[in-house]
């Protein structure tokens, strides 16, 4: 961290007012790429912090701004956001049933979320909450801003996929009291505020699994190169060929619908349909150029 800061690495896309580098959206998408080869990355150059930070800054009230903006964009304190829950299909978050209540000038939150990126090291959960019962839709549902030493936050467990810990995590919030203020935008906006983070964000998650892709795909060809059986090496093989073909194919692919989502994003448009498409083109790529 200290070293990237020292060579102008660090918070390369925040916008300048808040602390950041200011980088273009097209460029830092790029940067994304290269952020991926190498695991540690995205902490050691700020890069977690970046939709936190413009969703702050954007929706949050002066005094949140003010006591979170400027440690998060220096890595002082982590974020983490909570939206998805154990009895709810994502693919329907309009069933989301954590809920809070507006009582004497605070909000009390009830329920339970999981796959809550970061809880464990993280100051504050921004978390999605019903506070609209009689609306229908997206506008039931709004943002708020729980700081995790709040009485009544509890992380039940770490919850991995496929018996790898990701540092995402299960937790409670029983009776969770916030101050009215820590309300992200305005009421029923919640699903607004949540795009204007996830539709950047899953362009950076899609660019850095290409280059995990495509820094496997290096030492593949550097293995195939260097061993030799029987007097030839294996590059020489057609069925080896075959899979660098494959590989190949598969990478490209793959990073120009991403960079396409990622031009309509940067034009304005919320590219829906096409992140809809890198996800999952991009998550059938990557463990493919693993096989």
């Amino acid at each position: 961290m200290d070293k990237a800061k020292e060579k102008n690495l660090w918070a390369l896309g925040h916008p300048v007012d808040i602390g950041g580098q200011g980088m273009p959206f097209m460029e830092y998408v790029y940067v994304n790429e290269v952020v991926g080869r190498s695991s540690p990355a995205m902490v050691a150059l700020g890069t977690h912090s970046l939709q936190d930070s413009i969703m702050l800054r954007e929706f949050a009230s002066d005094r949140w701004r003010d006591a979170y903006l400027g440690p998060l964009v220096a890595g002082e304190i982590f974020p983490s956001f909570g939206m998805t829950e154990p009895d709810t299909a994502s693919s329907d978050p309009t069933q989301l049933q954590t809920a809070a209540v507006l009582e004497d000038g605070e909000w009390v939150i009830n329920g339970r979320k999981w796959f809550t990126s970061g809880a464990a090291r993280a100051a504050y959960t921004t978390v999605m909450v019903r506070t609209e019962p009689d609306t229908p839709g997206h506008g039931a549902f709004s943002m708020i801003i729980v700081p995790t030493d709040n009485p009544g936050y509890k992380i039940v467990r770490e919850t991995p996929v496929l018996g790898i810990n990701g540092g995402h995590y299960e937790v409670e919030y029983d009776n969770v009291r916030v101050p009215e203020e820590n309300l992200l935008g305005p009421r029923g906006h919640g699903f607004i505020i949540a795009q204007r983070r996830l539709g950047p964000g899953r362009i950076f998650h899609c660019m850095r699994w290409l280059g995990q892709a495509q820094r496997a795909f290096d030492l593949l060809c550097r293995r195939l190169h260097e061993r030799k059986t029987f007097g030839t090496s294996l590059a020489e093989k057609q069925l080896m060929q075959k899979f660098v073909f494959d590989s190949a194919c598969e990478i490209q692919a793959s990073r120009q619908l991403t960079l396409d989502a990622a031009k309509r994003i940067d034009q304005g448009d919320d590219a829906r349909i096409e992140i809809g498409m890198i996800k999952v083109v991009g998550a059938e790529m990557f463990p493919q150029c693993y096989r």
